[in-house]
């Protein structure tokens, strides 16, 4: 999809959809409530996808966060956005894709003042072959077994994207281990 084109739905407060805006128009000082996802991808052999975000990106640049998060587009179902972003993002292909945070909603402002305000639905989906990233979106990445993810966040959250640290603290509380939904 040509990233000048992309749009993003905006939401009101009650999480309905209240209008269109131009993605690069949203991520701003005084972000609108919109609509975007995040997804957490694993490996055969259980190790969880951690990404570095490029340092061209507006928010979070060279911060580590889970495998990649989207917006989708106006009547796209989110599903369809976040097999989309996998592929546009990392050229994965994902399986097994299901949904483990329906109700995810965060806000976070970044060191320069962007602000992400999102309703974001959390993923969780199987590699179903190799990751090639988009440079433009991912300087490094790793693949990393849950536990050390989870010490990692734990001794130093400043050095992962704050939507990660809340999402794995959200899924530490509604499942028995991090590992349950991975």
């Amino acid at each position: 999809m040509d990233r000048i084109s992309e749009r993003v739905v905006l939401l009101d407060e009650d999480g309905a959809p209240a209008g269109v805006a131009d993605k690069a128009t949203v991520h701003h000082a005084s972000t609108p409530l919109h609509l975007a996802f995040s997804c957490h991808v694993r490996d055969e052999e259980g190790r969880l996808l951690l990404t570095r975000r490029a340092l061209g990106k507006k928010a979070w640049p060279g911060t580590w966060t889970n495998a990649f998060c989207g917006h989708p587009q106006p009547f796209e179902p989110v599903p369809d956005a976040v097999a989309r972003r996998g592929r546009d993002e990392l050229g994965l292909e994902l399986r097994e894709l299901r949904l483990v945070l329906p109700d995810f909603r965060y806000r976070a402002v970044d060191a320069s003042g962007i602000v992400e305000n999102e309703i974001c639905p959390v993923y969780t989906a199987v590699a179903a072959g190799p990751v090639h990233p988009d440079p433009d979106e991912v300087m490094d990445l790793e693949w990393v077994h849950p536990d050390d993810l989870a010490a990692a966040l734990a001794a130093t959250p400043w050095a992962f994207s704050p939507w990660l640290v809340l999402q794995a603290r959200e899924l530490s509380e509604t499942t028995a281990r991090w590992e349950a939904v991975t």
